[in-house]
Order: C-alpha cells, then sequence, then structure tokens
C-alpha cells in the first residue's frame, strides 16, 4: 500500500495556495464562454482560438489538479510552537558567510520559496545543507554560483 508523502508548507503558504485554487477555479467559465464562442467560428480545424482557449482549459485544469494534490497532503507547521537547538523546517536561520556578512533565511516548503523575501525550500541545497545543523555548525553548499560556506550563528523560531 501506498503511502501519502505530507507535504510541509506554512500556514500563510497554505492560504496562498487556496487563494490561487479558488481564483482559477472561478476562471473555468471565463474559458467554457472563450471555447464556445470560438467554436461558433466554424470550422475548428483551422481555428486558433478554438485551439488557444482549449490550451489554456488543459493547463488550468493541470494547475488546479496540483494544487489540490498540494494541498490535500499538506501539512501546516507553525514555527512558534517549535523550540529546539536544531535547525527544522520552519526555523529562521541567521547565518554568515565567508566574509562574515550576515544572511538570513526561514526553511518553508517547496510551494512557498522565494529567494527574494529569505525563503528557502527545505529541498534546495542550502535548506538541506542546514537541515538538523546547529549553531556554530559550518556547512559548504554547491550553488549554481559555485561552492559557499557558512556558519549558523542564530536559529530562531517566529
Amino acid at each position: 500500500m501506498a503511502t501519502v508523502e505530507k507535504m510541509p508548507m506554512l500556514q500563510e503558504g497554505y492560504e496562498k495556495l487556496s487563494a490561487e485554487l479558488k481564483r482559477l477555479k472561478s476562471e473555468r467559465p471565463l474559458i467554457v464562454d472563450a471555447i464556445e464562442e470560438a467554436r461558433a467560428h466554424g470550422d475548428l480545424s483551422e481555428n486558433a482560438e478554438y485551439h488557444a482557449a482549449k490550451e489554456q482549459q488543459g493547463q488550468n485544469e493541470a494547475t488546479i489538479a496540483d494544487i489540490e494534490d498540494k494541498l490535500s497532503r499538506a501539512q501546516i507547521i507553525d514555527p512558534k510552537e517549535l523550540s529546539g537547538d536544531k535547525v527544522v523546517f520552519g526555523a529562521t536561520v541567521t547565518l554568515l558567510d565567508e566574509d562574515d556578512k550576515e544572511v538570513k533565511y526561514q526553511i518553508v516548503g517547496q510551494a512557498e520559496a522565494d529567494v527574494k523575501t529569505g525563503r528557502i525550500s527545505y529541498n534546495s541545497p542550502i535548506g538541506r545543507a542546514l537541515i538538523g545543523k546547529v549553531v556554530g555548525d559550518e556547512v559548504e553548499v554547491t550553488v549554481p554560483a559555485g561552492d559557499r560556506w557558512y556558519e549558523v550563528s542564530k536559529i530562531e523560531f517566529i
């Protein structure tokens, strides 16, 4: 019997996915209307509007199915309820790079990751390297820009 792999995420990420799902579902009638309008133009074999609308419908339905799958497997984690001295999902980690410059990341789910806002996926190279580390540990990470070294200087659950 196959087990369903849970997908950890923060409440904020869950709500964002739910809102996106609602938006996509609200587009369904508009896409159906576009298909009907294009169908009324006659010969479907050479009807670019019809094919574009059908393609949009397929993409919309695939995205809806993907989001529904993620939401059904969601395991919501509240970082404020966590504690400890190790880096885990939801932790906010302050790192010092090779130049003793501070970098701060929160370890989040794949759907929530956004490096610009300091949120990295637990599956990213840096996220995987940080999980289980404690303050004072050094990590070496291979990223597209090359090898990077960091020292864990602070772990927070905020």
